[in-house]
């Protein structure tokens, strides 16, 4: 494991386990804005027009989000925008890396206090950021870290935002080893549940995949946004017309078990669910990643298996199992690499699409919500899923 530099807090900025104040969302920045709303916002400051399409491109286009590096602008210029348009989102606290330099965890202070995290992960061909869309989690999924913390806020579009930037960065800067130095995917999948903050997610998979400067221009299809299952939001996103891919994070066939793994599932059952995740394929064409975290004794038993392969059978589906990456302190444990392969023999006889995902990060507290859960307990404040892409 490496321990990349850390960059300290300001020390004038209260901490934000021992003063606890009421979180807010940040000032506004220029990822928050389309192009327009960027064009009235510069000429409101006193400048013309043209400077919102140099920052976008200084912003988007070559990944500089530091108003001063851009020096192309007169310096008056520079201080008024990064004032008002580029404000800091995110101060990093600690950053992490493993698998030689290939897999890169950050974990980052908001304005407020709030800590989120991301995470990059380089692959031969492609790099994958995965990114928080909540501080924390109000789901309350027993086996995950981040659910296990409850709920501070919401993400800003531009949080969100800033954090593929800043990643998208980090690999054009040819930091993460053996790996293509362009970000190509985008996994909605660090902490949070992002259908829960559903505006906000949308506007930033909008400036994700709106061509430069307006945006990063990113592929709709490299883009994931995960689920417990919202139903209504699951639906709403039927109607937008995009075509990004949607992950279930199912963890039970039946409703006895996931009552208790995922408890939304009380208000939307399996079936419902599934519904409305096989109305998204057929709207869209594109096949559900039904997420699995395997529970040694609790979700792993042959009939799960063959009650998952009976739902999924003749679907635009694709099961990612997920060896549980366990909390510190937890009861909850992987399942044997043995009972492994059998629950994935089990669905593939039946049909079904199914991997193991690829496990990374577990040196550096992988599990979404652990590094978050680690800086609160060292501070005296007193994941479910291993760090992995879905298959595309």
């Amino acid at each position: 494991m490496t321990i990349l530099p850390v960059i300290p807090t300001s020390p004038d900025q209260p901490d934000a386990v021992k003063t606890r104040r009421r979180p807010t969302m940040p000032p506004r920045h220029l990822a928050d804005l389309d192009l327009a709303a960027r064009k009235e916002a510069v000429t409101t400051l006193g400048e013309p027009a043209f400077r919102a399409k140099q920052i976008s491109t200084h912003y988007f286009g070559r990944l500089v989000r530091d108003a001063e590096a851009m020096t192309d602008l007169p310096a008056a210029t520079r201080a008024r925008l990064a004032g008002d348009l580029l404000p800091t989102l995110l101060t990093p606290v600690t950053e992490l890396a493993c698998d030689d330099g290939a897999t890169r965890k950050t974990l980052w202070r908001l304005h407020d206090g709030a800590l989120v995290e991301s995470v990059l992960m380089g692959y031969p061909d492609r790099v994958t950021a995965c990114v928080s869309s909540q501080a924390g989690c109000g789901m309350a999924c027993p086996f995950c870290a981040t659910g296990q913390q409850g709920l501070t806020r919401n993400l800003s579009i531009a949080e969100i935002v800033d954090q593929v930037v800043y990643l998208a960065g980090v690999a054009a800067s040819g930091a993460v080893t053996g790996s293509p130095p362009r970000l190509s995917r985008v996994v909605f999948m660090g902490m949070g549940e992002p259908l829960a903050n559903y505006p906000r997610v949308i506007e930033a998979v909008r400036r994700l995949i709106a061509p430069a400067p307006e945006g990063l221009g990113l592929s709709q299809r490299h883009i994931t946004v995960s689920t417990v299952g919202l139903v209504p939001a699951m639906r709403r996103l039927i109607a937008e017309e995009l075509s990004v891919t949607l992950a279930l994070s199912l963890h039970a066939p039946d409703d006895d078990l996931r009552d208790e793994l995922v408890p939304v599932n009380q208000r939307w059952k399996v079936a419902e669910v599934l519904d409305a995740a096989f109305d998204y394929a057929a709207q869209t064409g594109r096949r559900i990643s039904i997420e699995y975290a395997l529970i040694r004794d609790v979700n792993d038993q042959p009939w799960r298996a063959d009650l998952l392969g009976r739902l999924l059978r003749g679907k635009l589906a694709h099961v990612n199992l997920i060896p549980l990456n366990p909390t510190p302190g937890s009861k909850w444990d992987a399942s044997p690499k043995p009972v492994e392969r059998e629950f994935v023999r089990r669905l593939r006889e039946a049909g079904v699409a199914t991997t193991v995902r690829d496990t990374r990060g577990r040196e550096i507290d992988g599990a979404c919500g652990q590094l978050a859960a680690s800086e609160v307990t060292e501070a005296g404040a007193g994941g479910a899923a291993t760090i992995a892409e879905v298959a595309q």
